[in-house]
């Protein structure tokens, strides 16, 4: 028996996926942000902090690495009511994706930090540069450098994750994927669409992080 497949009958439902891949976007560009800048933070606490904080710090990054993502969305999304703080779907995915981000770019940034050369810390003390200068100037672009495409690819893992956030409801693109199919029982083409549309975007988004990474934040 031939299976007939018919594309047509998802691309005319493209509102659908044109509003799935805008909060897919949307959701993976508040979370990269967002979760850059704790890497930064976090790396900082675990290369230079106290003994306390780097403890905390460490404890956070071991328990979210070794956490399935959807656990962790889970928990944001259904857990945390149970303390008296409700977030709408939209919110609780980002503050998932962050969570998940920020423990990945601690080690990832951590490994650059460490990298960089005493030398060049030194002199930078001697020329009376103050620590918070030294850190955000002299330590964080050269070590951003070192490890950039391996946070090029733990951003596109986190965006590919997103996938799931489907799941209480976001209306990102695998939840496009599958209202579509359930409409017209055209699953077999709605999510080879959609994979199609993930990997446009896993390809762009690549190039993109690779363009924009040494332009503004340390590039020379």
């Amino acid at each position: 028996m031939l299976i007939q497949l018919d594309f047509a009958a998802v691309l005319s439902q493209w509102p659908f996926l044109a509003k799935g891949v805008l909060w897919t976007v949307s959701l993976t560009a508040i979370a990269a942000v967002l979760g850059l800048v704790a890497g930064v933070a976090f790396a900082w606490a675990r290369s230079n902090g106290s003994a306390w904080l780097k403890w905390v710090v460490g404890t956070y990054v071991e328990l979210i690495r070794n956490t399935p993502f959807i656990v962790q969305l889970f928990f944001v999304y259904f857990g945390l009511p149970a303390a008296g703080v409700r977030l709408s779907p939209e919110v609780a995915s980002i503050l998932a994706m962050v969570i998940n981000l920020s423990a990945y770019a601690t080690e990832i940034i951590r490994a650059g930090i460490d990298a960089t050369p005493k030398g060049q810390v030194e002199a930078a003390l001697s020329l009376a540069l103050s620590r918070r200068q030294i850190f955000i100037d002299v330590i964080v672009p050269p070590a951003l450098k070192k490890v950039w495409p391996a946070l090029v690819s733990q951003i596109i893992i986190v965006m590919l994750g997103s996938a799931v956030c489907g799941q209480i409801s976001t209306q990102e693109l695998s939840y496009a994927a599958n209202l579509i199919q359930s409409r017209n029982f055209r699953a077999f083409e709605a999510y080879i669409i959609a994979t199609l549309i993930y990997l446009a975007l896993a390809v762009a988004l690549r190039r993109l992080l690779n363009w924009a990474g040494p332009r503004f934040l340390f590039g020379r």
